[in-house]
């Protein structure tokens, strides 16, 4: 059989490769998160393999709309940006809502456990200020709290732990009603 476009013969044409014509590409359209976010930590993650050993990094992320809602996302990618964007998306899945008191403060004192991580946050008075410290004071800023007193009360230096410690305590306040 004559074979005009010097291709092995089975060989996929200018057309899909199942013979179908391909449409149009997408344009690259860059997402738009009505989320801030903030990336509280990076580790370069290693895993021996039968070659040697394997480099990736895991990224935590933080993204709150500054009026009640937060989530926390951690996943990993080959490189920096990759792994950033995995845990944006997942911590963009994970978000909670939280009723907040005149929207500046938390409206009873909350204290919550997370492995490791204890973690206490009381409502203060207009004009207080945050006082927290860490990836707590991360996860309250991004959720919308003014005025508050926080403290990370267990012994553990983990962020991730002391972020999930603060949204438990944050799930303990309630959701909005809405």
């Amino acid at each position: 059989m004559f074979n005009p476009t010097n291709k092995p013969a089975g060989a996929p044409h200018a057309h899909g490769a199942h013979g179908a014509p391909r449409g149009p590409r997408r344009p690259f359209v860059k997402r738009v998160s009505e989320f801030k976010e903030r990336v509280i930590e990076v580790r370069r993650v290693t895993r021996v393999v039968a070659g040697g050993k394997r480099f990736s990094f895991r990224a935590t992320v933080i993204v709150g709309d500054m009026k009640g809602r937060v989530g926390i996302g951690v996943a990993k990618g080959l490189d920096f940006s990759a792994a950033v964007q995995k845990a944006q998306r997942q911590a963009e899945r994970n978000v909670i809502r939280v009723e907040l008191k005149d929207g500046r403060t938390v409206p009873f004192e909350v204290e919550a456990k997370f492995d490791a991580a204890r973690v206490r946050i009381k409502p203060a008075k207009k004009g207080h200020g945050l006082i927290a410290g860490g990836s707590l004071r991360t996860v309250l800023e991004l959720v919308g709290v003014k005025d508050v007193s926080a403290k990370i009360l267990g012994r553990t230096k983990n962020k991730i732990a002391n972020a999930c410690a603060g949204i438990e305590a944050l799930k303990m306040i309630g959701v909005a009603k809405k």
